[in-house]
């Protein structure tokens, strides 16, 4: 089950339940005049945004504080994030930002794994050929190549032969073993 944010429905199909939630995210595009740093690295910060740079640009985001499910049509921008939530944070943080301006944004959304935030992997419990790669929690395109690789030989050799990705196996879900991720933005 890759359903990405539609996990909980694909799953209910089988009768069967995932902590795996829709959670929308607003990405801005930003241009920021008086800070130029195409070098600079993705910067996620405490304080519940992250920063990157994109050619002459900035891509930001930021957790809503009213994060929660969304409705799985929802996919209009929330505008009034950046004002009221991430440019004050920004400004405070990196120089430059005292004239940034909006250029575009649009929202997406993330499969949130409620329990503990990280990706649930594996051959799905009670069943003999159903795997689960979902939850990731907005790392999703960040493990891709090391869960398909994982996955790919879990299928075929019935076990992790180069990477050991063990510990995100989705049975802890239902032993109460949650593995806390905490860098979530």
């Amino acid at each position: 089950a890759a359903a990405g944010p539609a996990a909980a429905r694909v799953m209910g199909f089988l009768g069967e339940e995932i902590p795996v939630e829709p959670r929308k995210r607003t990405v801005f595009v930003v241009d920021a005049p008086n800070s130029r740093h195409p070098e600079a690295p993705l910067i996620v910060d405490g304080q519940g945004y992250y920063a990157r740079p994109e050619r002459d640009c900035w891509i930001t985001g930021a957790i809503p504080e009213d994060d929660g499910a969304a409705d799985p049509d929802d996919f209009d921008p929330d505008l009034d994030l950046f004002e009221e939530l991430i440019w004050p944070k920004l400004y405070n943080r990196m120089p430059g930002f005292d004239q940034a301006k909006v250029l575009r944004a649009w929202a997406g959304h993330y499969a949130y794994n409620r329990f503990d935030q990280n990706a649930l992997l594996g051959l799905f419990p009670g069943y003999e050929n159903f795997y689960v790669m979902n939850g990731f929690s907005g790392h999703g395109l960040q493990q891709a190549p090391a869960v398909g690789r994982g996955i790919a030989e879990l299928v075929l050799t019935g076990g992790y032969q180069t990477l050991d990705l063990s510990d995100l196996d989705v049975s802890r879900i239902f032993e109460g073993r949650p593995l806390r991720e905490l860098a979530i933005v």
